[in-house]
């Protein structure tokens, strides 16, 4: 129902270039300039996956930008996992990334940003996160079709963002969580998400 909350879900994918350019507010600096320009320099694109002071979703982007070039990457590289759980009233999102940042989207709208924050538990459990979905993408292909709308009541799909395109796998709830590799990554998203909320309430 909410147009705002809709665009911060559609941007954690970062699949949509043009969605984040038509909402960009600030200086067109790097790597925004090479991300948005017209034509894409090659170089500069293998530059900003390269750059470790980059962030994962700029990285994303720029990845997905050499992949429409023709581009493979040198190497299969996860930087982000998204779980989506579908409950009756809406859908909890929640998105962790490798350089430690995440967000949380309650189906209600409430939202917890959790962005260059040091909390070692919560950083350990991003990376706990991100490891268990490693052992997913070793297990199936990158999708080739443009991206599902949220999954339907009862069902949970997890997306994992990586160099090569997008990777994800959707099921009902019940079944997902007894997947000893589909189940692990809904137990440490479900750890992770219960410590955003836990940490956002103290403040």
């Amino acid at each position: 129902m909410d147009q705002g909350i809709n665009l911060i879900y559609n941007l954690l994918f970062c699949d949509d270039l043009k969605l984040y350019k038509d909402n960009f507010k600030g200086e067109l600096s790097p790597p925004w300039n090479t991300l948005f320009s017209e034509l894409k320099d090659h170089n500069e694109l293998v530059k900003i996956v390269k750059d470790p002071h980059y962030e994962s979703r700029k990285k994303i982007l720029a990845y997905n930008e050499l992949l429409r070039l023709g581009v493979k990457p040198e190497r299969k590289e996860l930087l982000g996992v998204i779980v989506e759980v579908s409950l009756d009233n809406g859908v909890d999102v929640l998105a962790a990334y490798r350089d430690n940042t995440a967000r949380y989207i309650n189906y209600s709208g409430k939202m917890v940003i959790w962005e260059n924050c040091v909390d070692q538990g919560i950083n350990n459990k991003i990376a706990e996160l991100i490891q268990k979905g490693e052992q997913v993408i070793m297990r199936i292909g990158p999708w080739d079709k443009k991206r599902l709308p949220p999954p339907k009541k009862g069902d949970v799909r997890l997306t994992f963002l990586v160099s090569d395109g997008l990777y994800f796998g959707q099921g009902a709830f019940n079944l997902l969580s007894k997947d000893p590799i589909g189940g692990a990554v809904l137990k440490a998203s479900a750890e992770l998400m219960k410590m955003l909320i836990d940490k956002s309430l103290k403040k």
